[in-house]
């Protein structure tokens, strides 16, 4: 008697993580990919470096998916942060710990994660079929029975969904999974981009294309109200802004419904100084630059390229020479520089974002099997869930453990 296989689609960090855990168990596994490559986002995220985790406790990776971090608990505590970096040793790649408790391969190098995911199939005997795409999951009587792809249809015993969300769709995260779960009778969850860029009306910001800067502290505010900080670093680009602390502070962009123009950020260049400390840095800079214009006196304060906009936005004459500046006018230039405010147009496209936000609505999953409520043998993984993480390597913690618990429950359950 032919045993039906559990069919996995999607060969991201979910479903390569679903497939493996299926088959060490002794389940035939079947893995579908649209792709000609498995694991494409993994081999661009962390800019080819691949932030696979965190050193964090599950109390911190909680509180670091907004929202819907308590559905992780339980997939969380199966396949720890410390078990994903076990398993990635296991198979023979060495990890550091960097910055934040980023957890990166000792190589640099996000291939090194695809190639031991890859072990992990083959050394299950996962039946891998390459550019093969899914049109249709298949069920009666409320349990599933297979697949319908363009080469054909494969009866399942299970379906794992692990098509990602719809960021990055070059990779392949095209929304696929969505489509699947409402035929399913699912509810989805509105999609949004989460940890994305943010367009900037302020033209000089083009200027400053490639500039990075680090150890700043940056706002989002309404008018005279914080909604959110953070202290990091963050990047120029011909658009805005982005980095790390941008695309943190991005979700509460997105989340809050305004019009353009409506919300701003404001950036403390100097974070490390109060505000004492640092008007006493400025008087001793304009004493050894005193008979300076401005514009060439603040060097050894601001990084070079930001001079200008920094000036241009206290009001003061650039070309002004350093003993001629009043003391209101020094404390302008200090206001600036701890709040220097650009206004924002919004997020980038939800394309351009790392992570998506929304999707298969979590009241329908089990959290601890991945298991659908509505469809026997049907699971969901990964990103295609209603669940995102600021960064820092929870999204791919995420989908790890996620996936697992899917793999683990659809090879052992009935």
């Amino acid at each position: 008697m032919n045993i039906k296989p559990v069919v996995v689609i999607g060969g991201g960090a979910a479903g390569l993580m679903a497939a493996g855990r299926a088959a060490e168990l002794g389940t035939p596994v079947v893995l579908l990919e649209k792709n000609s490559k498995l694991g494409r986002k993994i081999s661009i995220s962390g800019k080819g470096r691949c932030n696979v985790t965190n050193t964090g406790d599950i109390r911190e990776f909680i509180e670091n998916y907004p929202g819907n971090g308590q559905f992780l608990f339980s997939s969380l505590c199966r396949f720890s942060n410390e078990d994903l970096i076990r398993f990635f040793e296991s198979k023979g790649v060495l990890l550091k710990k960097e910055r934040g408790g980023r957890v990166f391969p000792v190589s640099d190098k996000a291939s090194d994660i695809v190639q031991a995911l890859e072990k992990y199939l083959e050394e299950g005997r996962v039946e891998v079929r390459m550019n093969e795409n899914v049109q249709e999951i298949t069920w009666e009587n409320g349990v599933i029975s297979g697949v319908k792809t363009t080469a054909g249809y494969t009866g399942a015993s299970k379906v794992i969904v692990a098509t990602g969300g719809k960021s990055y769709p070059a990779t392949g995260s095209t929304g696929d999974g969505y489509r699947w779960a409402v035929e399913t009778g699912h509810t989805i969850v509105p999609v949004r981009p989460s940890l994305v860029p943010l367009n900037i009306r302020e033209e000089w910001v083009k200027e400053l294309q490639g500039l990075s800067l680090k150890n700043v502290e940056v706002s989002v505010l309404q008018g005279e109200k914080v909604l959110a900080r953070e202290f990091g670093e963050m990047l120029f680009t011909h658009f805005g802004v982005s980095g790390p602390v941008i695309l943190t502070l991005s979700r509460h962009v997105v989340e809050t419904s305004t019009a353009p123009g409506q919300l701003q950020l404001g950036i403390n260049l100097k974070p490390a100084l109060d505000e004492e400390k640092l008007d006493n840095r400025l008087q001793r800079d304009f004493l050894k630059f005193q008979r300076k214009q401005l514009k060439n006196s603040l060097d050894e304060l601001l990084p070079k390229r930001l001079v200008m906009p920094v000036v241009r936005s206290s009001g003061i004459d650039p070309d002004k020479f350093i003993h001629q500046i009043t003391k209101s006018e020094r404390r302008n230039l200090l206001e600036t520089i701890t709040g220097l405010n650009l206004t924002i147009e919004g997020p980038r496209s939800l394309a351009e974002a790392i992570v998506t936000a929304g999707g298969v609505s979590l009241k329908e999953i089990n959290p601890k099997t991945m298991e659908s409520k509505l469809v026997k043998g049907l699971y969901f993984a990964g990103e295609v869930l209603d669940i995102d993480g600021y960064t820092g390597g929870y999204n791919l913690q995420a989908a790890f453990s996620t996936g697992y618990a899917a793999g683990e429950h659809a090879a052992l359950d009935g």
